[in-house]
């Protein structure tokens, strides 16, 4: 076993690893008294997690042509609380917001009503926004208030939940005892949150909001699937996290990740990328770019059994469709009925397709 690492050293480090790796901005908001307001994320109330006078800053800079009052609107739009929905719909509401902007209504210097799209993130030209790790932020419940170790903001929105435990600690306590609690206590944190990490430095795991804990994996590649791994040096190291930071935190990265690596299962779950399916999507992505070079044989992208075939099929198709101009069909064949069933039907519950585009053929012919 390595030696004993504090929440508070695996903290450090993980901020200085942002700042000086990737370019991350830095804030410790811990105050002595939960309801002190003066902790320099200048929000109006405890309560909120949303960072306004940035996002506002961000929208205006990404915005050049839309008015101010505008932007109001759509700001007004993403702050809404959601109470009536659950966590889940709230969530994939806030993310399709952020992903696709914020539809705004207004009258253009002609007197004609106008229809756009306030976009909060730049997301093809990743420095074009602003990276700030927030550690120790007093945040107000329905109970009280809770502390989360550090969130990642992106433009002032908190996108990134992580939460920190004494190498001598247990990694599920941090899911037992902050993740789901944080849920009925101030389920705010989770509104625009695209994705959690846990670390106690010997072991990291990353989830989405909804996940039970067996579903929490771990992220131990950054570029190749291939790269050979020692676990055991890893843990006797203490250099779990490290990886993480790596492989997901380069703000190119950051934001293909949340751009196209997110799913909603039936609106009723939230799915996100493992590593293997990032790095592979990726990789046969970029392929496909280069497919006239290669005329046209884009190579195999190789699963084991219960890998996630079917929700990499649809990432990779997800990402076309998105970055990619040009009327693309993409055809699945398979060797078994209740395979094929099983696909169409993720496919299906994640959006990809409708039941109106006939998308399952009945044979072969």
């Amino acid at each position: 076993m390595p030696n004993f690492i504090s929440e508070d050293q695996i903290e450090q480090a993980l901020v200085q690893r942002l700042e000086h790796l990737h370019g991350f901005d830095s804030l410790d908001c811990y105050t002595e008294d939960p309801e002190d307001l003066n902790d320099g994320s200048h929000r109006a109330n405890k309560r909120e997690v949303i960072l306004v006078d940035r996002v506002k800053e961000a929208a205006a800079a990404l915005n050049p042509d839309i008015p101010s009052k505008a932007i109001d609107d759509a700001l007004e739009k993403l702050l809404d609380r959601r109470r009536a929905m659950s966590l889940v719909a709230a969530n994939q509401d806030i993310y399709n917001l952020l992903r696709d902007g914020i539809p705004v209504e207004f009258d253009n210097a002609k007197g004609q009503k106008q229809q756009e799209r306030v976009q909060l993130i730049n997301f093809n030209q990743p420095d074009e926004n602003r990276y700030l790790a927030v550690t120790q932020l007093w945040i107000k419940g329905e109970r009280g208030f809770r502390r989360p170790d550090v969130l990642l903001y992106v433009n002032g929105i908190p996108l990134v939940f992580i939460e920190l435990k004494n190498s001598n600690v247990k990694l599920r306590a941090a899911f037992d005892d902050n993740v789901v609690n944080y849920r009925t206590d101030i389920p705010q944190l989770y509104l625009a949150n695209a994705f959690c990490i846990l670390s106690n430095g010997i072991e990291t795991k990353v989830g989405s909001v909804t996940a039970d804990w067996e579903y929490f994996f771990n992220w131990l590649r950054a570029e190749d699937e291939r790269e050979k791994v020692d676990r055991e040096q890893i843990r006797e190291t203490g250099t779990s996290l490290e990886r993480v930071i790596e492989g997901l935190f380069p703000r190119r990265k950051l934001l293909d990740y949340v751009e196209n690596f997110i799913l909603y299962y039936k609106d009723t779950e939230k799915i996100i990328a493992q590593n293997h399916q990032f790095i592979g999507v990726n990789r046969a992505y970029e392929t496909f770019l280069k497919r006239e070079e290669l005329k046209g044989k884009l190579g195999v992208f190789w699963h084991t059994q219960g890998s996630g075939k079917s929700f990499s099929m649809i990432f990779y198709a997800r990402k076309i469709f998105r970055k990619q101009t040009g009327n693309f069909t993409f055809v699945v064949v398979t060797d078994r009925d209740d395979l094929d069933g099983q696909i169409y039907r993720n496919f299906l519950h994640t959006g990809t397709v409708t039941k109106a585009e006939a998308a399952q053929p009945k044979d072969s012919e």
